[in-house]
């Protein structure tokens, strides 16, 4: 997947990279209602992924003092396939871990040490001191892991070349869904910031410490305003200029202001922007951009979401009462969120033909379903569309992060393939698999399969 012409000169828009890539994806037998053709599949647009990471780098480097250090470090929740993580190193991020897997899958795509981060409220002693040994960074969470930290950098003959620091909660509010705020009074992330003696608490740790050189917040994700996630990097600016007062040296050389940048589900426009997020932060702390401090950011979503599509076959159609109803091949296993909380994580639905073409026609009012055995296993209800038939697709945009990337294994439904495609300067669409799909054996061997007789 490295950057090539194809990719230079491709459509100038995502959404004209789309139509052709569903089209090439019927036609190429990747999906569809062939012998070989799965019933579902995924791709990854990789021109778009590649134009997000220029997009976050390119607003920070116009924004910076020159030689200010940054590290753009990629959530890899929010996407934790390998050949994705390599993508983004090759145009220049790092990675943000949280979990022994999600470092080894940076490990994988041959993320260095220095350009990844670990964060996680429930570190392990061993996860701790493998991130030390390699010189990984790390982000406390709580004065208890502080402690653990404690013993093991007081028992090393050197300061650690791994950068640690602290992660705070600002208390600056929830957004819009509140499974995803953690800025609120009673987040379980971080130190909070507001609480009775916690910020003197801070200062008096740091001077205690000087091999804490960092102070970490991530106030923003879905539903958050962008002037929400400002206030909190506000804060963390404010309470490393206290550390290193009280210091009198600049012991905190490094501010983790996290990511969470909001994405738009509604429509293919990309909004709010990277240079908006930034000007949002330089309007409520210029100072955070004059080179005091290296900055290091974790984005996910904003990166991933806009440039995914899960595209299914409708097997069935039917009516139930008054309502017409598609059963796909997609739902709750790839679109979790959606099943869960439709409210909260509403996604477009896009009617193609069996051939690959947008479907057009009057629009009729319809249920689009997935396949698992619960009546909530829905992606749309009662949306208007062209009537959809057998045979026929539906395209679920804007599904790069946390969706199929993330699977769920409802039913044992297997997880599905994942292809990155490239548009050539002739619409010619190349796809490069990314995962392959789960095949009925590994789901069985996943399951215990070679211990079927352990329990008898």
């Amino acid at each position: 997947m490295a950057a090539n012409s194809e990719v230079e000169g491709g459509a100038a828009s995502a959404a004209g990279r789309r139509d052709p890539a569903v089209r090439a994806a019927v036609e190429q037998g990747l999906v569809g209602g062939g012998e070989e053709a799965q019933p579902l599949v995924c791709l990854l647009d990789v021109a778009g992924i590649r134009a997000s990471a220029a997009a976050l780098t390119g607003a920070f480097a116009a924004a910076l003092a020159p030689g200010t250090p940054v590290l753009h470090a990629f959530a890899v929740k929010a996407a934790p396939l390998v050949p994705v993580l390599r993508l983004l190193a090759d145009a220049g991020l790092g990675c943000e871990v949280a979990s022994p897997g999600e470092l080894a899958l940076a490990r994988a795509a041959g993320v260095p040490a220095d350009r990844t981060v670990l964060d996680s409220p429930a570190k392990t002693p061993a996860e701790l001191r493998e991130a030390l040994a390699l010189g990984i960074a790390v982000n406390a969470d709580n004065p208890q892991e502080l402690a653990r930290l404690d013993g093991l950098v007081g028992r090393a003959a050197t300061p650690p070349a791994a950068p640690i620091g602290v992660r705070i909660n600002p208390q600056t509010g929830a957004g819009a869904i509140d499974a995803l705020s953690t800025a609120t009074a009673t987040s379980k992330f971080g130190i909070a910031l507001r609480d009775p003696g916690a910020r003197a608490w801070l200062v008096r740790a740091y001077l205690d410490r000087p091999w804490l050189t960092r102070l970490h917040i991530h106030s923003g994700s879905q539903g958050v305003p962008l002037a929400l996630i400002a206030e909190g990097v506000r804060e963390l600016h404010a309470l490393a200029e206290e550390i290193n007062a009280a210091a009198g040296r600049r012991q905190v050389d490094t501010l983790d202001i996290g990511g969470g940048l909001p994405v738009n589900f509604a429509s293919d426009e990309e909004t709010p922007t990277f240079a908006r997020y930034v000007a949002a932060l330089r309007e409520a702390a210029p100072a955070l951009f004059d080179g005091s401090y290296g900055l290091v950011t974790e984005f996910g979503r904003s990166l991933l979401a806009k440039h995914g599509l899960v595209l299914a076959r409708v097997e069935y159609t039917k009516t139930s009462g008054s309502r017409q109803i598609a059963l796909t091949h997609a739902g709750v296993q790839v679109a979790t969120r959606t099943a869960y909380a439709p409210a909260a994580w509403p996604v477009r639905i896009l009617p193609y033909d069996a051939k690959g073409a947008p479907k057009t026609g009057d629009p009729v009012v319809q249920d689009i379903a997935g396949p698992a055995c619960f009546a909530g296993d829905l992606l749309a209800t009662a949306r208007e569309l062209p009537r959809l038939a057998p045979g026929d697709l539906i395209g679920v945009p804007d599904t790069g992060a946390y969706f199929f990337t993330a699977h769920y294994g409802y039913n044992s439904l297997p997880r599905p393939a994942v292809h990155g495609f490239t548009v050539g300067p002739q619409g010619q669409v190349r796809f490069a698999l990314a995962r392959p799909a789960q095949s009925v054996e590994a789901i069985v061997a996943e399951a215990g399969g070679a211990h079927g007789d352990a329990l008898l």
